[in-house]
Protein backbone atom coordinates (compact mmCIF):
# COMPACT_ATOMS: atom_id res chain seq x y z
CA UNK A 1 0.00 0.00 0.00
CA UNK A 2 1.18 3.39 -0.97
CA UNK A 3 2.65 5.12 2.21
CA UNK A 4 2.03 9.27 1.95
CA UNK A 5 4.15 11.24 4.56
CA UNK A 6 2.76 15.15 5.64
CA UNK A 7 5.23 16.75 7.52
CA UNK A 8 2.96 19.45 9.32
CA UNK A 9 -0.31 19.74 10.86
CA UNK A 10 -1.51 22.63 9.84
CA UNK A 11 -4.77 24.01 7.55
CA UNK A 12 -2.27 22.65 4.22
CA UNK A 13 -1.09 19.25 5.51
CA UNK A 14 -4.53 18.23 6.64
CA UNK A 15 -6.74 19.36 4.37
CA UNK A 16 -4.60 17.26 2.03
CA UNK A 17 -5.08 14.19 4.67
CA UNK A 18 -8.83 14.70 4.49
CA UNK A 19 -9.07 14.96 0.58
CA UNK A 20 -6.67 12.00 -0.20
CA UNK A 21 -8.67 9.34 2.54
CA UNK A 22 -12.09 10.30 0.46
CA UNK A 23 -10.43 9.38 -2.53
CA UNK A 24 -8.05 6.56 -1.67
CA UNK A 25 -6.96 4.01 0.66
CA UNK A 26 -3.68 5.06 0.95
CA UNK A 27 -1.51 4.74 4.25
CA UNK A 28 -1.48 8.02 5.30
CA UNK A 29 0.84 9.78 8.28
CA UNK A 30 1.24 13.54 9.61
CA UNK A 31 4.20 14.26 11.69
CA UNK A 32 4.35 17.11 13.57
CA UNK A 33 6.36 18.97 16.45
CA UNK A 34 3.63 21.17 17.87
CA UNK A 35 0.53 19.44 18.70
CA UNK A 36 -0.45 16.31 18.67
CA UNK A 37 -4.38 17.66 17.19
CA UNK A 38 -4.94 20.15 14.25
CA UNK A 39 -6.30 23.59 15.56
CA UNK A 40 -7.00 26.78 13.90
CA UNK A 41 -3.92 29.07 14.56
CA UNK A 42 -6.10 32.00 13.98
CA UNK A 43 -7.96 30.81 17.22
CA UNK A 44 -4.96 31.34 19.27
CA UNK A 45 -5.44 34.88 20.13
CA UNK A 46 -9.09 34.37 21.41
CA UNK A 47 -7.92 31.63 23.67
CA UNK A 48 -5.73 34.36 25.89
CA UNK A 49 -8.43 36.52 25.56
CA UNK A 50 -10.75 34.27 27.18
CA UNK A 51 -13.81 33.83 24.22
CA UNK A 52 -12.84 30.48 23.63
CA UNK A 53 -11.22 27.39 25.21
CA UNK A 54 -8.58 25.49 24.16
CA UNK A 55 -10.55 22.61 22.74
CA UNK A 56 -12.94 24.89 20.78
CA UNK A 57 -10.01 25.56 18.23
CA UNK A 58 -9.72 21.78 17.35
CA UNK A 59 -12.41 21.85 14.54
CA UNK A 60 -12.38 17.68 14.79
CA UNK A 61 -12.81 15.11 17.81
CA UNK A 62 -10.03 13.63 18.72
CA UNK A 63 -10.77 10.15 17.31
CA UNK A 64 -12.01 11.65 13.89
CA UNK A 65 -7.92 10.68 12.92
CA UNK A 66 -8.28 6.69 14.05
CA UNK A 67 -11.47 6.69 12.50
CA UNK A 68 -10.03 7.96 9.24
CA UNK A 69 -7.19 5.92 9.68
CA UNK A 70 -4.68 8.46 9.50
CA UNK A 71 -2.02 8.11 11.53
CA UNK A 72 -0.68 10.83 13.72
CA UNK A 73 2.71 11.19 15.03
CA UNK A 74 3.88 14.08 17.71
CA UNK A 75 7.68 14.61 16.90
CA UNK A 76 10.20 16.92 15.20
CA UNK A 77 11.77 15.78 11.87
CA UNK A 78 15.41 16.25 11.73
CA UNK A 79 16.67 14.98 8.49
CA UNK A 80 15.26 14.54 5.04
CA UNK A 81 16.97 11.58 2.67
CA UNK A 82 15.31 11.59 -0.82
CA UNK A 83 17.48 9.20 -2.37
CA UNK A 84 16.89 6.47 0.47
CA UNK A 85 12.72 7.85 0.82
CA UNK A 86 13.49 8.37 4.44
CA UNK A 87 12.87 10.57 7.07
CA UNK A 88 14.51 10.85 10.90
CA UNK A 89 12.44 11.60 13.33
CA UNK A 90 14.04 13.07 16.94
CA UNK A 91 15.57 9.94 19.06
CA UNK A 92 16.63 8.71 15.35
CA UNK A 93 13.43 6.65 14.82
CA UNK A 94 13.67 6.63 10.48
CA UNK A 95 10.52 6.69 8.67
CA UNK A 96 9.97 5.45 5.05
CA UNK A 97 7.63 6.99 2.60
CA UNK A 98 6.30 6.49 -1.02
CA UNK A 99 5.35 10.24 -1.31
CA UNK A 100 6.33 13.23 1.23
CA UNK A 101 4.77 16.19 1.60
CA UNK A 102 6.55 19.39 3.31
CA UNK A 103 3.81 21.25 4.96
CA UNK A 104 5.95 22.79 7.64
CA UNK A 105 4.50 26.16 8.09
CA UNK A 106 6.29 29.40 9.33
CA UNK A 107 8.27 30.68 12.06
CA UNK A 108 9.00 34.00 13.58
CA UNK A 109 11.36 36.50 12.04
CA UNK A 110 14.26 37.01 14.61
CA UNK A 111 16.67 39.53 13.09
CA UNK A 112 19.97 39.14 15.47
CA UNK A 113 19.09 41.55 17.91
CA UNK A 114 21.14 41.53 20.80
CA UNK A 115 18.82 40.24 23.54
CA UNK A 116 16.37 38.11 21.50
CA UNK A 117 16.60 34.93 23.18
CA UNK A 118 15.68 36.42 26.22
CA UNK A 119 12.90 35.19 29.12
CA UNK A 120 10.01 36.96 28.56
CA UNK A 121 11.04 37.58 24.56
CA UNK A 122 7.83 35.78 22.21
CA UNK A 123 6.62 35.49 18.94
CA UNK A 124 2.96 34.65 17.64
CA UNK A 125 2.76 31.78 16.06
CA UNK A 126 2.74 28.54 17.54
CA UNK A 127 0.70 26.82 20.48
CA UNK A 128 3.48 27.18 22.81
CA UNK A 129 4.13 31.15 21.94
CA UNK A 130 0.43 31.39 23.51
CA UNK A 131 2.08 29.40 26.78
CA UNK A 132 4.41 31.53 27.12
CA UNK A 133 2.51 34.67 26.98
CA UNK A 134 0.72 32.94 29.64
CA UNK A 135 3.36 32.51 31.79
CA UNK A 136 4.86 35.92 31.68
CA UNK A 137 1.71 38.33 31.49
CA UNK A 138 0.47 38.03 34.87
CA UNK A 139 3.67 39.94 36.09
CA UNK A 140 3.55 42.27 33.12
CA UNK A 141 3.08 46.03 33.36
CA UNK A 142 4.49 47.08 30.05
CA UNK A 143 4.92 44.70 26.77
CA UNK A 144 6.84 46.22 23.98
CA UNK A 145 5.56 45.04 20.22
CA UNK A 146 8.17 45.09 17.47
CA UNK A 147 6.49 44.69 13.78
CA UNK A 148 3.98 46.58 12.65
CA UNK A 149 2.06 43.66 10.77
CA UNK A 150 -1.35 41.77 11.18
CA UNK A 151 0.25 39.17 13.72
CA UNK A 152 1.81 42.35 15.59
CA UNK A 153 -1.95 44.37 16.03
CA UNK A 154 -3.13 40.67 17.30
CA UNK A 155 -0.89 40.84 19.77
CA UNK A 156 -1.38 44.20 21.08
CA UNK A 157 -5.22 43.72 21.00
CA UNK A 158 -4.65 40.63 23.16
CA UNK A 159 -2.37 42.24 25.91
CA UNK A 160 -4.34 44.85 25.81
CA UNK A 161 -7.42 42.79 26.61
CA UNK A 162 -5.15 41.74 30.31
CA UNK A 163 -4.48 45.56 30.64
CA UNK A 164 -1.01 45.62 29.87
CA UNK A 165 0.44 48.41 28.66
CA UNK A 166 1.67 48.91 24.98
CA UNK A 167 4.08 50.24 23.31
CA UNK A 168 4.09 49.04 19.47
CA UNK A 169 7.18 49.82 17.35
CA UNK A 170 6.75 50.31 13.58
CA UNK A 171 9.72 51.09 11.65
CA UNK A 172 7.51 52.32 8.95
CA UNK A 173 5.96 55.69 8.56
CA UNK A 174 2.69 54.75 9.19
CA UNK A 175 1.07 51.32 10.38
CA UNK A 176 1.41 48.42 7.46
CA UNK A 177 1.83 51.88 4.71
CA UNK A 178 3.51 48.80 2.32
CA UNK A 179 0.38 47.30 1.80
CA UNK A 180 -2.52 49.86 2.66
CA UNK A 181 -2.74 53.50 1.06
CA UNK A 182 -2.02 56.50 2.99
CA UNK A 183 -6.01 56.74 3.86
CA UNK A 184 -6.53 53.52 5.68
CA UNK A 185 -2.84 53.83 7.04
CA UNK A 186 -3.63 56.55 8.59
CA UNK A 187 -7.49 55.68 9.66
CA UNK A 188 -5.84 52.42 11.72
CA UNK A 189 -2.99 54.84 12.85
CA UNK A 190 -5.84 56.35 14.82
CA UNK A 191 -7.87 53.94 16.11
CA UNK A 192 -4.61 52.24 17.37
CA UNK A 193 -4.08 55.08 19.26
CA UNK A 194 -7.66 55.46 20.42
CA UNK A 195 -7.23 51.80 22.25
CA UNK A 196 -4.74 53.57 24.75
CA UNK A 197 -1.53 51.89 22.24
CA UNK A 198 1.85 53.82 22.68
CA UNK A 199 1.92 53.61 18.67
CA UNK A 200 5.79 54.41 17.70
CA UNK A 201 6.16 54.80 14.04
CA UNK A 202 9.45 55.04 12.37
CA UNK A 203 11.15 53.29 15.35
CA UNK A 204 13.11 50.18 15.47
CA UNK A 205 14.73 48.31 17.97
CA UNK A 206 17.97 48.07 18.57
CA UNK A 207 18.48 45.87 21.62
CA UNK A 208 17.05 43.99 24.55
CA UNK A 209 17.98 44.06 28.15
CA UNK A 210 17.48 41.99 30.26
CA UNK A 211 17.38 41.83 34.52
CA UNK A 212 19.52 39.38 36.68
CA UNK A 213 17.50 36.45 36.18
CA UNK A 214 17.65 36.66 32.46
CA UNK A 215 14.14 38.04 31.70
CA UNK A 216 13.42 41.11 29.90
CA UNK A 217 13.82 44.46 31.54
CA UNK A 218 13.64 46.95 28.73
CA UNK A 219 14.28 47.64 25.08
CA UNK A 220 16.49 50.49 23.05
CA UNK A 221 15.61 52.23 20.03
CA UNK A 222 17.33 52.83 17.18
CA UNK A 223 16.97 56.87 18.47
CA UNK A 224 18.50 55.71 21.92
CA UNK A 225 15.63 55.36 23.94
CA UNK A 226 15.42 53.21 26.31
CA UNK A 227 11.66 51.85 27.34
CA UNK A 228 11.20 49.32 30.46
CA UNK A 229 9.14 46.19 29.80
CA UNK A 230 8.84 43.26 30.67
CA UNK A 231 7.54 41.29 27.89
CA UNK A 232 8.66 41.66 24.43
CA UNK A 233 6.66 40.56 21.44
CA UNK A 234 8.81 39.74 18.22
CA UNK A 235 6.06 39.83 15.22
CA UNK A 236 8.34 41.59 12.11
CA UNK A 237 6.94 38.95 9.95
CA UNK A 238 6.82 34.89 9.33
CA UNK A 239 9.75 32.97 7.30
CA UNK A 240 9.35 29.86 5.91
CA UNK A 241 10.02 26.83 8.46
CA UNK A 242 12.55 24.97 6.17
CA UNK A 243 15.88 25.05 8.25
CA UNK A 244 16.11 21.16 8.98
CA UNK A 245 16.19 20.64 4.97
CA UNK A 246 19.15 22.55 4.50
CA UNK A 247 21.58 19.46 3.44
CA UNK A 248 18.73 17.23 2.05
CA UNK A 249 19.57 18.17 -1.67
CA UNK A 250 15.94 19.54 -1.64
CA UNK A 251 15.80 22.62 -3.25
CA UNK A 252 15.12 26.00 -1.27
CA UNK A 253 14.86 29.49 -1.81
CA UNK A 254 13.56 31.41 1.04
CA UNK A 255 11.34 28.53 0.99
CA UNK A 256 11.12 25.03 -0.42
CA UNK A 257 10.79 25.54 -4.45
CA UNK A 258 7.95 24.15 -6.23
CA UNK A 259 6.49 23.71 -9.44
CA UNK A 260 2.42 24.45 -10.42
CA UNK A 261 2.32 20.97 -9.67
CA UNK A 262 3.59 21.86 -5.79
CA UNK A 263 6.22 19.09 -6.76
CA UNK A 264 9.86 19.76 -6.01
CA UNK A 265 13.03 18.90 -7.49
CA UNK A 266 12.47 15.65 -6.28
CA UNK A 267 9.82 13.68 -8.45
CA UNK A 268 8.19 11.88 -5.16
CA UNK A 269 8.36 15.12 -2.78
CA UNK A 270 5.86 18.04 -2.74
CA UNK A 271 5.43 21.31 -0.84
CA UNK A 272 2.62 22.92 0.23
CA UNK A 273 1.53 26.13 2.41
CA UNK A 274 3.47 28.79 4.21
CA UNK A 275 6.78 26.56 3.43
CA UNK A 276 6.32 26.32 -0.38
CA UNK A 277 7.71 29.04 -2.92
CA UNK A 278 6.47 29.37 -6.52
CA UNK A 279 9.90 28.97 -9.21
CA UNK A 280 7.93 31.72 -10.82
CA UNK A 281 4.97 33.82 -8.69
CA UNK A 282 1.56 33.39 -10.11
CA UNK A 283 -0.04 36.65 -11.65
CA UNK A 284 0.85 39.56 -9.15
CA UNK A 285 1.00 37.15 -6.28
CA UNK A 286 4.04 36.58 -4.45
CA UNK A 287 5.89 33.27 -4.42
CA UNK A 288 5.63 32.69 -0.88
CA UNK A 289 1.99 33.03 0.73
CA UNK A 290 1.54 33.25 4.06
CA UNK A 291 -2.20 32.48 4.03
CA UNK A 292 -4.52 30.39 5.27
CA UNK A 293 -7.05 29.80 2.17
CA UNK A 294 -3.95 29.35 -0.23
CA UNK A 295 -2.82 26.90 2.26
CA UNK A 296 -5.80 25.38 2.02
CA UNK A 297 -6.59 25.39 -1.66
CA UNK A 298 -2.98 23.88 -2.07
CA UNK A 299 -3.85 20.84 0.13
CA UNK A 300 -7.05 20.53 -2.04
CA UNK A 301 -4.93 20.39 -5.18
CA UNK A 302 -2.26 18.41 -4.31
CA UNK A 303 -4.71 15.37 -3.07
CA UNK A 304 -6.30 15.28 -6.54
CA UNK A 305 -2.61 14.65 -7.86
CA UNK A 306 -1.75 11.88 -5.28
CA UNK A 307 -4.77 10.75 -5.95
CA UNK A 308 -4.16 10.05 -9.91
CA UNK A 309 -5.52 13.32 -11.17
CA UNK A 310 -2.64 15.59 -12.12
CA UNK A 311 -3.96 19.16 -11.00
CA UNK A 312 -2.47 22.42 -11.39
CA UNK A 313 -2.26 24.65 -8.46
CA UNK A 314 -4.59 27.73 -9.66
CA UNK A 315 -5.23 30.31 -6.54
CA UNK A 316 -7.48 31.97 -8.41
CA UNK A 317 -8.57 35.89 -7.61
CA UNK A 318 -6.31 37.20 -4.26
CA UNK A 319 -8.62 37.75 -1.54
CA UNK A 320 -7.50 38.54 2.30
CA UNK A 321 -9.19 39.18 5.44
CA UNK A 322 -8.21 40.31 9.09
CA UNK A 323 -9.63 42.54 12.19
CA UNK A 324 -7.44 45.98 13.12
CA UNK A 325 -8.59 45.59 16.51
CA UNK A 326 -12.94 46.30 16.28
CA UNK A 327 -12.33 47.08 12.26
CA UNK A 328 -12.69 44.23 9.93
CA UNK A 329 -10.61 44.57 6.83
CA UNK A 330 -11.24 42.81 3.45
CA UNK A 331 -9.56 43.34 0.36
CA UNK A 332 -10.41 41.50 -3.26
CA UNK A 333 -8.28 41.68 -6.39
CA UNK A 334 -5.30 44.23 -5.93
CA UNK A 335 -5.63 47.40 -4.56
CA UNK A 336 -1.72 48.45 -4.43
CA UNK A 337 -0.49 51.37 -1.71
CA UNK A 338 0.46 53.10 -4.36
CA UNK A 339 -1.42 52.82 -8.11
CA UNK A 340 0.47 51.91 -10.81
CA UNK A 341 1.00 53.73 -13.74
CA UNK A 342 -2.14 52.26 -15.25
CA UNK A 343 -4.37 52.82 -12.53
CA UNK A 344 -6.69 54.93 -10.31
CA UNK A 345 -8.32 54.78 -6.84
CA UNK A 346 -11.59 55.87 -5.81
CA UNK A 347 -11.81 55.92 -1.80
CA UNK A 348 -14.36 56.72 0.04
CA UNK A 349 -13.89 57.50 4.03
CA UNK A 350 -17.30 58.01 6.93
CA UNK A 351 -17.17 61.27 8.76
CA UNK A 352 -16.41 58.79 11.82
CA UNK A 353 -13.34 57.71 10.59
CA UNK A 354 -14.28 53.74 11.21
CA UNK A 355 -15.66 52.72 7.96
CA UNK A 356 -14.02 53.61 4.16
CA UNK A 357 -13.61 51.71 0.70
CA UNK A 358 -11.13 51.94 -1.49
CA UNK A 359 -11.51 50.50 -5.16
CA UNK A 360 -8.72 50.65 -7.61
CA UNK A 361 -9.50 50.56 -11.59
CA UNK A 362 -7.95 51.25 -15.22
CA UNK A 363 -7.56 54.60 -16.23
CA UNK A 364 -7.83 53.39 -19.81
CA UNK A 365 -10.97 51.46 -19.98
CA UNK A 366 -12.45 51.89 -16.43
CA UNK A 367 -12.02 47.51 -15.26
CA UNK A 368 -12.57 47.05 -12.08
CA UNK A 369 -9.52 45.88 -10.40
CA UNK A 370 -9.79 45.54 -6.91
CA UNK A 371 -11.11 47.16 -3.30
CA UNK A 372 -10.42 47.82 -0.06
CA UNK A 373 -13.19 47.31 2.71
CA UNK A 374 -13.05 48.39 6.11
CA UNK A 375 -15.83 48.66 8.36
CA UNK A 376 -18.21 47.28 6.05
CA UNK A 377 -18.33 43.56 5.38
CA UNK A 378 -18.68 42.68 1.70
CA UNK A 379 -19.45 39.39 -0.20
CA UNK A 380 -16.81 37.27 -1.61
CA UNK A 381 -18.63 36.31 -4.20
CA UNK A 382 -20.20 39.17 -6.11
CA UNK A 383 -16.19 40.04 -5.71
CA UNK A 384 -15.35 37.09 -7.47
CA UNK A 385 -17.80 37.05 -10.30
CA UNK A 386 -17.12 40.61 -11.56
CA UNK A 387 -13.38 40.06 -11.43
CA UNK A 388 -13.91 37.11 -14.07
CA UNK A 389 -16.24 38.75 -16.05
CA UNK A 390 -14.18 42.02 -15.79
CA UNK A 391 -16.58 44.44 -15.07
CA UNK A 392 -16.23 48.18 -14.60
CA UNK A 393 -16.04 50.41 -11.76
CA UNK A 394 -19.27 52.41 -12.97
CA UNK A 395 -20.96 48.54 -12.84
CA UNK A 396 -19.79 47.90 -9.25
CA UNK A 397 -20.37 51.16 -7.74
CA UNK A 398 -24.05 50.76 -10.02
CA UNK A 399 -24.59 47.35 -7.43
CA UNK A 400 -22.65 48.11 -3.96
CA UNK A 401 -26.17 46.99 -2.59
CA UNK A 402 -25.96 43.32 -3.91
CA UNK A 403 -22.18 43.12 -2.74
CA UNK A 404 -22.78 43.87 0.84
CA UNK A 405 -23.18 40.94 3.40
CA UNK A 406 -25.77 42.58 5.52
CA UNK A 407 -27.95 45.04 3.03
CA UNK A 408 -29.90 46.26 6.28
CA UNK A 409 -26.64 46.95 7.86
CA UNK A 410 -24.88 48.76 5.16
CA UNK A 411 -27.97 50.16 3.04
CA UNK A 412 -27.32 53.93 4.76
CA UNK A 413 -24.07 54.52 3.05
CA UNK A 414 -24.68 53.42 -0.34
CA UNK A 415 -25.57 57.17 -2.00
CA UNK A 416 -23.24 58.62 -0.04
CA UNK A 417 -20.70 56.42 -1.87
CA UNK A 418 -22.19 56.81 -5.06
CA UNK A 419 -22.50 60.72 -4.78
CA UNK A 420 -18.66 60.99 -4.07
CA UNK A 421 -17.69 58.59 -6.32
CA UNK A 422 -19.32 61.14 -9.10
CA UNK A 423 -17.59 63.83 -8.02
CA UNK A 424 -14.28 62.24 -7.52
CA UNK A 425 -13.63 60.13 -10.62
CA UNK A 426 -16.32 60.88 -13.47
CA UNK A 427 -13.19 62.54 -14.92
CA UNK A 428 -10.46 60.74 -14.19
CA UNK A 429 -11.52 57.33 -14.80
CA UNK A 430 -11.84 57.88 -18.56
CA UNK A 431 -8.64 59.83 -18.85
Amino acid sequence: MKHIVIIGNGISGVTLARHIRKQSDFKITIISSETEFFFSRTALMYVFMGHMKWEHTQPYENDFWKKNQIDLIHQEVTQVFPEEKSIVLQGNTVLHYDKLVLATGSKPNKFGWPGQDHKGVTGLYHKQDVASLEQWAPSTKRAVIVGGGLIGIELAEMLRSRKIEVTFLVREKSFWDGVLPFGESQMINRHIREHHIDLRLETSLKKILADEKGRARAIITDKGETIECQLVGLTAGVSPNVDFLKNSGIELGKGVKVNRYLQTNYEDIYAIGDCAEQHEAIGQRRPIEAVWYTGRIMGETLAQTLTGNHTEYQPGHWFNSAKFLDIEYQTYGWVWAQPKENEAHFYWEHSAGKKAIRIAFDKNDSTFLGINTFGIRMRHDFFDKVLNENKTIDYVIQHLAQANFDPELYKSHIREIQKQFINQCVGVKRA
